[in-house]
């Protein structure tokens, strides 16, 4: 299928069509970036615009059974909802299970809901190389609402973030306490923390828990795009299905309030700019991963270990023969 077929069906919301361009976002082979490359700037005049949720927090937590919950009350609203999970790769093997899917059932099942699972490889931050372009793509099949899921991340991981609207924490009963959630990192990143598992014998330790981090709030310094009374701690139920439309109107107050006072697009440019930014030094590692590049890398290596050269005079001759090349 050619690339100006493939946008077509694209824009017309044929999921097929869009697994199909998002494989070819993913691929790392030149001709397919190429192509990528033009899939991507012609559906950019598309000018449509979905809520781009991000969603991390630790293995476990619940993160696949909130998402399914949460997008069927959004389709039982007449929204179109599109999940991209991304999943760990293996260290020793490469490959992933890429399991998220099967954790949604429901949703998979539906059709007015998209899930992609893809591999994290190499790329840390807890989202996949690709993840961006893939939301750019179901933007334009015209979705509303795409919902990043992270792999389970840690606190300094906060990339997913860079490439959503509204940051959420699931965090379980009993994670923690004041002191855990002022803490930098993740915390500071979170729109909304989302206490989860708030049923049966864990309720009343999910209340502590949603305390403790409302209190741990308060501590933090106001951010230039928060109305006030945010981020904020919520308890939620992806079970039972209780406290979702609660959270979901606190991220519709807080997404109104930041288009009305203009930080929604100042906050998309800084995103584009980070992401051009993040492009730029990818492709110039990648000129590190030819033949004549390694073998030059190995034998400057070979002169550092050997103590023959310095590592700065060593970087200074392969920046030196990186611009000669």
């Amino acid at each position: 299928m050619d690339t100006d077929t493939l946008a077509d069906k694209v824009l017309t919301g044929d999921r097929r069509a869009l697994a199909r361009a998002i494989t070819l976002v993913e691929s790392q082979r030149a001709d397919h970036r190429a192509q990528a490359a033009r899939l991507l700037d012609r559906l950019s005049g598309a000018g449509r615009q979905a809520l781009r949720i991000g969603l991390s927090g630790t293995p476990g937590v619940g993160k696949s059974t909130f998402i399914e919950a949460f997008g069927m009350m959004l389709i039982g609203q007449g929204l179109r909802v599109a999940v991209l999970a991304v999943d760990p790769s293996s260290a020793r093997s490469g490959g992933s299970i890429l399991g998220d899917k099967t954790r949604m059932d429901r949703l998979s099942r539906d059709p007015g809901a998209f899930i992609r699972p893809s591999p994290s490889q190499t790329h840390l931050g807890g989202v996949a190389r690709r993840t961006r372009e893939a939301i750019a793509l179901c933007e334009a099949a015209g979705y509303d609402v795409v919902l990043i899921e992270t792999v389970g991340v840690g606190q300094s991981e906060t990339v997913v973030a860079e490439m959503s609207d509204l940051f959420l924490l699931l965090l379980a009963p009993a994670g923690g306490d004041e002191l855990q959630g002022v803490k930098r990192g993740i915390m500071e990143m979170a729109d909304l923390i989302l206490v989860n598992k708030a049923d049966g014998d864990l309720k009343p330790v999910a209340m502590r828990t949603c305390a403790d981090y409302a209190g741990a709030l308060r501590l933090l310094r106001k951010r230039p795009q928060d109305p006030d009374g945010f981020p904020r701690a919520l308890m939620v139920s992806a079970l039972a299905e209780d406290g979702l439309t609660e959270a979901w109107d606190d991220m519709q107050t807080l997404t109104d309030w930041r288009r009305d006072q203009g930080h929604w697009q100042t906050r998309r440019a800084d995103q584009a700019r980070y992401w051009f930014q993040a492009e730029l030094r990818d492709a110039l590692l990648a000129r590190l991963d030819t033949p004549e590049a390694r073998q030059t890398l190995d034998q400057l290596g070979d002169s550092v270990a050997s103590g023959a050269l310095s590592p700065a005079s060593a970087v200074d001759e392969m920046l030196t023969h990186l611009n000669n090349a």
